[in-house]
């Protein structure tokens, strides 16, 4: 799909009955900035009211992926300036995360390529999810000094057994099986398919409903492959089933599979306190009754990341001088403290997020 230049970042237009939206920033692989969200915000509203859009599609620009994530680079800038982007950026991202999975019309998210972090706030919310054949979808968060958030804990704690804890853990990529597997996605249509299920989608009728769509899109749809995570589940849950990182590793490095000791290096290279938050926050999300309430809680450890020389050391290592070498603070497992981990579940002034009915 190629990209128009002459539009802006995100473009929404109908296309029979279908509401259309495409990220537009194939340069960054689609990567959301503040201002996207609102457009899209402002989309879901026109598609919402307009009863000739029976369905909306999501789909980005270019060929490497429909959305890499958050614009780290300028979440990056603001926290080194002590500015305000991570908080105002995170409320108004969450609120359209849920209102995605609250939408009441059908709503097809084309996980096409790179899906990562915000990106799948985006797509894995939605009704209708299809991956294909160059699908990676990825919570990578714990790389940067950060942890799965846009929703991520709570589908990543609803995923059979451990497994979204070993992808939670590890920021591993998941291709379209897994992503299916893990409950991210729905449907497998190999990426030659998409043209014409695409057409097949715009040219439904404007009373089409979600049965409609989901038997459309199944017309085209096949059986992929099992992925890594169920072909590896009951060693996956053995090596998980644990509530701490000391004993998820040590685990890890008792088990001397490929499997394991590949495990254990991938943990090894992120952030000790964002392994630990991030699984509390699993955990935690495990006994949420609703998306709404771990995104609350989410976004009340967001604020202590954007505050945290973590998330700005990580992202330096990742993305400004890409050496790959982050500095974590601490930077063993053993001495990232509780006190530590309870700052990003302390209440704060300003972490209330308030949802639209």
């Amino acid at each position: 799909m190629s990209a128009d230049a002459t539009e802006g970042d995100l473009i929404a237009r109908r296309e029979g009955a279908a509401g259309v939206i495409r990220l537009n920033r194939p340069k960054a692989i689609n990567a959301l900035t503040l201002e996207m969200t609102r457009d899209m915000d402002r989309a879901l509203d026109a598609f919402q009211a307009d009863p000739a859009v029976a369905l909306i599609v999501l789909e980005g620009a270019g060929e490497r992926g429909l959305c890499a994530g958050g614009d780290i680079r300028g979440l990056y800038d603001s926290a080194r300036e002590k500015g305000d982007l991570g908080p105002v950026f995170w409320r108004e991202e969450y609120i359209l995360d849920d209102r995605i999975a609250r939408f009441p019309k059908p709503y097809v998210a084309y996980m096409d390529g790179l899906v990562m972090g915000g990106g799948t706030g985006l797509a894995a919310h939605g009704s209708h999810r299809v991956v294909n054949d160059k699908t990676k979808v990825g919570m990578p968060e714990v790389g940067i000094g950060f942890f799965p958030d846009v929703g991520g804990t709570w589908l990543l704690s609803r995923a059979p057994g451990e497994v979204g804890i070993y992808f939670g853990l590890t920021g591993q990529t998941m291709n379209g099986a897994d992503a299916i597997y893990a409950g991210f996605a729905d449907f497998y249509v190999p990426s030659t398919k998409w043209p014409e299920l695409r057409a097949a989608l715009t040219a439904l009728s404007n009373g089409a409903d979600a049965t409609q769509v989901a038997n459309t899109i199944r017309g085209f749809a096949e059986k992929p492959q099992p992925g890594i995570a169920e072909q590896h589940r009951a060693q996956i849950d053995a090596l998980f089933g644990h509530d701490s990182i000391e004993a998820i590793v040590a685990a890890l490095r008792a088990d001397d599979s490929e499997f394991a000791q590949a495990t254990l290096k991938a943990i090894g290279e992120k952030s000790p306190t964002s392994l630990k938050v991030a699984l509390k926050l699993l955990r935690a999300a495990r006994g949420s009754k609703s998306l709404q309430e771990c995104l609350a809680r989410e976004y009340r450890a967001a604020l202590q990341v954007f505050d945290s020389a973590e998330f700005i050391e990580g992202v330096r290592a990742a993305i400004i001088d890409k050496d790959r070498q982050p500095k974590w603070q601490p930077s063993r497992i053993e001495d990232v403290t509780p006190e530590i981990v309870d700052r990003y579940f302390a209440p704060r002034p300003g972490d209330q997020l308030v949802f639209p009915r």
